[in-house]
């Protein structure tokens, strides 16, 4: 009779095999207590092919823990690209998860709200992810002085904001990984939906250099990790080497890799990137010596 139960179990195992990953998830409002400025945006969200989600007014995170959990791991919060104006779920979110989890890091996904020219939601969002990525660290099994942020193309410009305009230990990253990063909101360098989406068709300059992350590098800044392609035609690589320049300016680690081919959005899901394995090893390498 045990040994028919330990089969049963066994098979039941395998057939909820490739839902492991899934068991290990759950999604969370970011404000359990209802949001606490607004958007000016209103409906329902809109999916639209490859789970890219727009007209975001409720923020979630969807945390994905390594299979096997663990105590005092490293955690990621994680924010998809895609111009504030709608988020790559799934190429630059579930599947940057899926690869951290396999590296035994936690991963946070945050599904932030769209600006809609609110330029501090956005970041309000990013700060409260890592606001509670710390506070539920006993119960999630991570280490809070362990806990980056990483971003793509406007997430990536998210992700450098709150990496230079923290305001408290808690929502202060560890570490930050800016993959195709959108930096720099100048005229001549800047990824143009973005820009206008974050602050308006015709902002003042105060504005425009509040969210030009490279001017607001300091040496409290944390390290960072920066991937991009040299023939990205969405975002120009000036805005990736604006920032490694402050950062090395101001005394910051910082590492710079630029590949020769693979355009804008290669994520963590497009098979085509050529330099998917250089770049995996060189971001697992770092991450390791970061969190180990």
């Amino acid at each position: 009779m045990m040994k028919s139960v330990k089969s049963l179990m066994t098979v039941m195992a395998l057939l909820c095999g490739v839902t492991v990953f899934a068991q290990r998830q759950f999604e969370l409002p970011l404000y359990p207590g209802g949001v606490p400025d607004d958007n000016g945006l209103g409906g329902q969200e809109v999916v639209a092919a490859g789970n890219r989600v727009g007209n975001v007014t409720n923020p979630t995170v969807t945390v994905c823990l390594p299979e096997g959990g663990g105590r005092n791991l490293p955690a990621v919060v994680v924010c998809p690209g895609g111009g504030y104006a709608r988020l790559s779920m799934d190429n630059e979110g579930f599947a940057v998860a899926k690869w951290l989890n396999r590296e035994g890091i936690a991963a946070v996904i945050l599904k932030y709200r769209m600006p809609n020219g609110h330029c501090t939601v956005p970041l309000s969002d990013a700060q409260a992810a890592l606001e509670m990525t710390r506070a539920k660290a006993s119960e999630w099994g991570i280490d809070p002085a362990k806990v980056g942020i990483m971003g793509f193309s406007a997430g990536g410009h998210l992700a450098a904001t709150a990496t230079t305009m923290f305001t408290s230990p808690a929502n202060r990253p560890d570490f930050s990984i800016l993959i195709y990063p959108v930096i720099t909101l100048d005229e001549e360098f800047t990824h143009w939906g973005t820009r206008t989406n974050l602050i308006g068709d015709k902002p003042n300059i105060p504005l425009v250099r509040k969210y030009s992350n490279e001017l607001n590098v300091t040496p409290q800044t944390p390290t960072v990790f920066i991937a991009l392609s040299d023939d990205d035609r969405a975002v120009p690589s000036k805005n990736s080497t604006l920032f490694y320049d402050a950062l090395k300016a101001n005394g910051v680690a910082a590492e710079l890799h630029i590949y020769p081919t693979g355009g804008h959005g290669w994520g963590f899901a497009n098979p085509g990137f050529k330099y998917r394995e250089e770049f995996s090893a060189s971001l697992r390498r770092w991450l390791r010596e970061r969190t180990e």
